[in-house]
């Protein structure tokens, strides 16, 4: 058979495909791409307390100079989780880097040199030991009190003494430069997590102020309320956790408002609380603005991370749950 005879004219079926219009493909995330060309460390395999060779695939595919790469790669919650998974993972997760790491970057106002003094004083030389017993402020969420009170209505034709539940919360978020951002308001975590950072407009609502923690797990904070005449805020919270190392509670043990003098604080160029500090508690120094201490909506910070906002139990209603037990 000659060739001739089989040949076809393939240039119609080419520029049939002309019509098809113009795609744009848009690139995945590839996180393991940011592990080309780095150097990693050996590490000793991993040996378990029996001699049989471990069955999981991933195991046999995922070198432990990998695993511990990306182990570094995850906060200290992630990892905690991490170590749950198996024995490996477990053994793995307990390295000393990671620790030490978590500890310097959380504590890195107190100083390189400080923290490492405070781990071979007071913690056995033991980062894992230091990042659960000491005190520290949780950062990757907001730390919430969820107050709520009885409230007499306006009496309606044939409803007599009518009273409405009234539920309003307090939020807070600390950063790790020492301040802090504090709100009041009716909305649920869900919307209130959105405006709470430093771009915040006014109308949010949401002000700015400073806090210091202490190694016995007290914060003092103070902030300033702008308008007509200023305000000035002092908060005094107790930290404490539910388990070992959760820091998941702030107890309110005192909340004070006073005046503050408008040339005093023009002419101060540190933190609003410097400027307080050594002040009394029933000191003021405007006279129309008397120092107020507080005893009313003063229930416990309960701490919502980040991802769990939406899915919080604090967003129910006051119809579904009428008063919220902190623990």
């Amino acid at each position: 058979m000659a060739s001739s005879d089989v040949s076809v004219d393939i240039r119609s079926d080419f520029n049939s495909f002309d019509h098809f219009p113009s795609m744009r493909y848009i690139a995945t995330d590839r996180p393991w791409l940011k592990l080309y060309g780095i150097r990693v460390q050996p590490m000793p395999p991993f040996r378990s307390l029996s001699c049989k060779p471990d069955p999981a695939l991933i195991h046999h595919c995922l070198p432990d100079e990998l695993l511990l790469e990306i182990f570094t790669r995850m906060n200290p919650y992630t990892l905690g989780r991490a170590a749950c998974v198996c024995r490996k993972w477990k053994y793995t997760a307990r390295n000393p880097a990671l620790w030490r790491a978590a500890c310097l970057k959380t504590w890195q106002r107190s100083g390189t040199e400080v923290n490492y003094m405070m781990v071979r004083s007071l913690y056995d030389s033991s980062w894992r030991r230091m990042w659960l017993q000491r005190p520290r402020i949780r950062i990757d969420g907001l730390y919430v009190s969820r107050n709520t009170y009885i409230h007499t209505g306006v009496t309606e034709w044939q409803f007599k003494k009518t009273v409405n539940v009234v539920c309003y919360y307090r939020y807070l978020r600390f950063f790790p430069s020492g301040k802090f951002l504090y709100k009041i308001s009716p909305e649920k975590i869900k919307d209130a997590v959105k405006c709470m950072h430093f771009r915040a407009s006014k109308a949010d609502c949401v002000f700015k102020g400073d806090y210091i923690l202490s190694e016995d797990g007290q914060i003092e904070m103070a902030l300033l309320y702008p308008g007509h005449r200023y305000t000035l805020v002092r908060m005094r919270l107790r930290l404490r956790g539910t388990t070992i190392g959760a820091n998941n509670r702030l107890d309110v043990l005192k909340i004070l408002t006073t005046g503050v003098n408008a040339t005093e604080l023009k002419n101060w160029t540190g933190s609003i609380l410097e400027l307080v500090e050594g002040w009394e508690e029933d000191e003021t120094h405007d006279p129309d603005v008397p120092a107020v201490s507080h005893s009313r909506g003063l229930s416990p910070f309960v701490f919502v991370p980040f991802e769990e906002a939406d899915t919080s139990v604090l967003n129910l209603p006051v119809e579904k749950m009428d008063y919220y037990v902190p623990g």
